[in-house]
């Protein structure tokens, strides 16, 4: 009878930590802070070391309820590192009131309607025989493509390349990918 109570307690307390483990894995790291998938894009971005140009930006260009919203949405979001790559000025001058419009139109070209995990865009770019091209809120489209046989990168329109660097950060309103550029419509 004690064998049987420990090995029901081993099991019980196998599952148990199992289900950690499982909770664990859908929990994605970015800018040193966990991603909630139970909470909103906004919601988790602000906390990410990370993205806190990218959130200033998207408060700035009054997109914060659109990324707050039902969704579901795809999000390729720029760290820091990416938007110091632009000219020097850049991001000073588009978070301005005036630059409003520009500000809005370069963000919402990072936003895609729908839930495009890694495994959905794989399957379009190989579908499309190596390319794929999704439109973006903005209007534009942007071009994804395979860099080996496990890394999606993707174009813009004025030709930039940039690497999805983390992949599937899943929110309740859609999923996040990070990306290491700015990516610039027409």
């Amino acid at each position: 009878m004690k064998r049987m109570i420990a090995f029901s307690l081993g099991t019980a307390l196998a599952f148990a930590a199992g289900g950690a483990w499982a909770a664990q894995d859908s929990v994605v790291m970015v800018g040193g802070q966990a991603m909630y998938p139970s909470k909103t894009i906004v919601m988790n971005a602000v906390n990410s070391a990370d993205h806190t140009t990218l959130v200033a930006a998207v408060k700035a260009a009054g997109l914060v309820d659109a990324l707050n919203g039902k969704g579901p949405l795809t999000v390729f979001a720029p760290t820091n590192e990416a938007f110091n790559d632009l000219p020097a000025g850049t991001v000073a001058s588009l978070v301005k009131p005036e630059n409003k419009a520009t500000l809005n139109k370069i963000l919402t070209y990072h936003v895609v309607a729908g839930d495009y995990t890694s495994t959905a865009l794989r399957k379009l770019i190989l579908a499309g025989n190596g390319m794929a091209t999704l439109k973006t809120l903005e209007g534009g489209t942007l071009t994804f493509m395979m860099n080996g046989s496990q890394n999606i990168v993707m174009k813009d329109e004025k030709g930039n390349v940039a690497d999805i660097t983390i992949y599937d950060v899943k929110q309740a309103n859609g999923v996040i990918h990070v990306v290491d550029k700015v990516l610039m419509p027409n």
